[in-house]
């Protein structure tokens, strides 16, 4: 397991019955989550939360609000700063979970590398690549989420980074660089399961995900360090994309991969929360 821990303004504090109860910066959240098959562990915690996500049969769900919350607050995470909120679809617009590879992503990145953060969300990785001296292209199709990204980047100090924000299909945006004759030192991928370029495109994660894989390696220099995938697919093993890694990677470059479940601890237990998994390809001389 690679186990994300030191999140300072996160913890799960239990989880059970379908659900996870968190705290965000002492702001209590309880979400479903469909891998959570067992029981509470710690039914009185429960009453702590602030807010509680209730799916509904008809498909998605809404947020039932027990307490007044700010619209949106900060957490520190990983040693970055960060905006959250409820957001309609459950999410707060953090994975705390991917700190694990930011600390990855800061020890092999060094000033002035090149560095291609794809499906790019809010911005966790594009901050840990910028901390690290990087010129970072964060590329995401949603535009809502580039000016969060944005607003986060400032939070954290690093609004004067030499970061690129593209909004674009993200594989639209691979064969462009290709063309452009563009390289890169490390890639890093969050793809969904589903979702819709910025042209309407249509995303499925297991008939994509190949040819992502395969042109991103060219946009990879010869000297380049890592290539990263990381997956929320439910039922999508780690052997998957450590497969792909292998293909288009170990098999061309030698290097190492290593992948595995992404967990949280949970407070106080023993028990861990799954949250997708981690593919990383890493270059010889970063071994």
């Amino acid at each position: 397991m690679f186990i994300a821990q030191e999140m300072k303004d996160y913890q799960i504090f239990d989880t059970g019955d379908g659900m996870k109860l968190e705290s965000w910066a002492g702001i209590v959240l309880a979400r479903p989550d469909p891998q959570v098959v067992w029981k509470k562990q710690f039914p009185g915690k429960w009453e702590q939360a602030a807010a509680v996500y209730q799916r509904s049969s008809q498909g998605g769900g809404k947020w039932e609000f027990r307490k007044k919350l700010p619209e949106r607050w900060q957490v520190e995470v990983g040693g970055l700063r960060f905006f959250v909120r409820p957001t309609g679809f459950k999410h707060t617009g953090l994975f705390p979970e991917q700190s694990y590879n930011w600390n990855f992503i800061r020890q092999h990145t060094a000033p002035e590398d090149r560095v291609l953060n794809l499906f790019a969300y809010t911005g966790g990785a594009t901050l840990a690549a910028a901390a690290a001296g990087a010129r970072v292209t964060h590329v995401d199709a949603a535009k809502g989420m580039v000016a969060w990204a944005k607003e986060n980047a400032q939070l954290s100090g690093l609004a004067d980074r030499p970061i690129r924000y593209i909004v674009d299909d993200c594989l639209k945006f691979v064969k462009r660089e290709q063309r452009r004759g563009k390289f890169y030192d490390g890639i890093i991928m969050d793809p969904p399961s589903y979702g819709r370029g910025a042209g309407g495109e249509i995303w499925k994660l297991e008939e994509a995900l190949e040819e992502l894989v395969a042109e991103c390696t060219k946009l990879l220099d010869k000297q380049a360090k890592y290539f990263i995938i990381n997956s929320y697919t439910t039922g999508l093993s780690s052997v998957v994309t450590a497969n792909l890694l292998e293909i288009y990677m170990h098999a061309q470059r030698g290097g190492n991969i290593e992948a595995d479940n992404l967990v949280i601890p949970v407070e106080h237990s023993n028990v861990y929360l799954p949250c997708g998994t981690t593919a990383r390809w890493i270059s010889e001389q970063e071994k």
